[in-house]
């Protein structure tokens, strides 16, 4: 029985040896990729369609022919200018419209120079920007755009009234 056993282990030795030189060397067990065959500096370069071209539609927000219509037409609130430094006529527009009756005055950005108001049921924002040696107050929405409606050209009407403005 002794020369079974080594006869035994030979041949699963054998089988092992030649079951790994079958599996690793030969083509059918192994899966090629073209792609990855090839150089670095061939290979196609993919790009996420979000990454192709940067954004442009909302680079410069440009307000449109019909704001400035409504603006002529009298359909929107127009500004005014004073003759004075923006910080000054933000404190000052800031005064009129607390004594204006009615104006609710709901957040106010001195930064920005805007006051987000409520005033005979529309919401608008009245800001005032520095233009030239002066400064010039306006009624906008929230896009930045004039303000329409009768609300805001009545407070702005208002507001030149009080701060003598012409």
């Amino acid at each position: 029985m002794r020369p079974n056993v080594s006869m035994t282990r030979a041949a699963v030795a054998g089988l092992l040896l030649a079951g790994i030189v079958v599996g690793s060397g030969c083509s059918w067990f192994r899966k090629g990729s073209d792609l990855y065959a090839q150089s670095p500096e061939t290979r196609p370069l993919e790009v996420p369609p979000d990454l192709d071209q940067p954004r442009t539609d909302t680079a410069v927000n440009v307000p449109s022919a019909a704001a400035a219509k409504a603006i002529s037409t009298g359909q929107a609130s127009g500004g005014f200018t004073l003759p004075i430094a923006r910080e000054e006529a933000y404190a000052q527009v800031g005064e009129a419209l607390a004594a204006v009756e009615g104006v609710n005055i709901t957040s106010r950005a001195e930064a920005l120079g805007v006051y987000d108001v409520g005033y005979e049921g529309s919401n608008f924002l009245v800001r005032v920007a520095g233009a030239g040696a002066g400064s010039y107050v306006s009624a906008v929405d929230p896009r930045g755009l004039p303000a329409t409606g009768d609300a805001p050209k009545k407070l702005v009407d208002t507001l030149r009234t009080a701060l003598g403005a012409q």
